[in-house]
């Protein structure tokens, strides 16, 4: 492949912090059924045919216990790596899916800001490289990367090209070439594109085996974060990648917590998909990447008619890297009594985006964090560790 070098990006070289991995579970993760509070009665009350009974629950301490499903991420929770985050989320409840996503990803309300926050925190750093963050999978790129800062959405790296590039024929060579005498603001979007395309043809001829004898599921989920640690082993100076996961919005047929039922076996998919992923980065790797888990909302916390949970408000996080302090739930948990929930809802004590901001700030250097989340102040859980 052709470049043009007068099209030439540039990385952010003064970037130290962690490749920050964004998996969104979009329909309403219920966080009840993953982390569990076996110590409050009102749980199994209020769910008498799919509540995890607790002698099913694994890595557990006196209160609450890991979904068994989640078994594959168990030796990084015992290990240290893995955390969760319990009744957290947005500043007010909001039941509809897309309203509700576009306020998580926009993360500024109450102000006329339209961009997305993950592109807010990007353009704190003087990279014009849009490899610093992907997109990556089969879904549209998140409205979390919406703004400015230059970013790049692809299915997959083995396919990302222009239309006919695979095909042996040099149209990126040639879009070099038409945009030589081009005004500077389409010359470098060109180039921009351009790099990206290089470096990306670079990995794909070189061929991608996981490491550590990770095996990845073959899922959309397991494709795209096997593309995200390939895109991190690289070097290409990638800073985040947003990667998403669906089906998770289960009004009918939850089930029990046995293989073969609903949410056992999405919790299964979602976990050996994430413990591959750990796995092909290794403990090195894993010490520079640090990944959460947002959804738009929970689900309520009294099963409906149906077997299953209509949508909610409080919900759970997890966060896996090799900075975080794991193995334990954090935040402060409200009760499920009547007059303890939100309107039937578990109640939110964590700012999902108090959670983030500590984050940004202990493990991405993120020194402006009003700039990304506006009148947020960072949680002080200790959930990470700083670099």
């Amino acid at each position: 492949m052709t470049l043009d070098t007068s099209l030439a990006y540039a990385a952010d070289p003064g970037y130290t912090g962690d490749v920050l991995v964004l998996l969104s579970l979009r329909g309403g993760f219920d966080g009840l059924s993953a982390v569990v509070p076996a110590g409050d009665a009102a749980y199994y009350a209020a769910r008498p045919s799919i509540a995890v009974p607790k002698t099913q629950l694994i890595g557990g301490g006196s209160f609450f216990g890991l979904h068994p499903a989640l078994s594959p991420l168990l030796p990084y929770w015992t290990g240290g790596q893995l955390a969760a985050v319990q009744a957290v989320g947005q500043p007010a409840p909001n039941r509809s899916h897309f309203s509700a996503m576009e306020d998580l990803e926009r993360a500024a309300p109450g102000t006329s800001i339209r961009t997305g926050w993950l592109n807010r925190m990007l353009g704190l750093g003087a990279s014009t490289d849009p490899l610093q963050a992907v997109a990556m999978g089969t879904a549209m790129p998140a409205r979390v990367l919406g703004g400015p800062a230059p970013y790049l959405g692809v299915t997959s790296i083995d396919k990302t090209a222009l239309t006919g590039e695979q095909d042996g024929r040099p149209i990126s060579a040639t879009m070099a070439k038409l945009y030589e005498g081009a005004p500077a603001a389409l010359k470098a979007t060109a180039g921009q594109l351009n790099g990206a395309l290089q470096k990306t043809a670079k990995l794909r001829a070189a061929g991608y085996q996981p490491a550590n004898g990770a095996v990845y599921p073959a899922t959309d989920l397991g494709a795209a974060l096997r593309d995200v640690a390939r895109l991190i082993k690289a070097g290409v100076g990638l800073k985040s990648a947003t990667v998403d996961s669906g089906d998770w919005d289960m009004h009918e047929n939850l089930g029990s917590a046995v293989a073969g039922r609903r949410m056992f076996d999405q919790l299964k998919a979602l976990a050996t998909a994430l413990a591959a992923f750990a796995a092909d980065l290794g403990p090195d790797g894993l010490r520079r990447v640090t990944l959460i888990t947002i959804s738009e909302f929970g689900r309520r916390v009294t099963q409906n008619g149906s077997g299953g949970l209509d949508h909610g408000y409080g919900n759970a996080m997890f966060v896996l890297g090799g900075g975080v302090r794991g193995g334990k739930v954090y935040g402060r948990w409200p009760g499920l009594t009547t007059e303890q929930l939100r309107d039937g809802d578990l109640a939110v004590t964590t700012d999902y985006r108090a959670v983030i901001g500590e984050i940004l700030r202990a493990r991405c250097g993120v020194s402006d964090l009003a700039s990304v989340f506006p009148g947020v102040t960072a949680s002080g859980l200790g959930i990470v560790a700083a670099r």
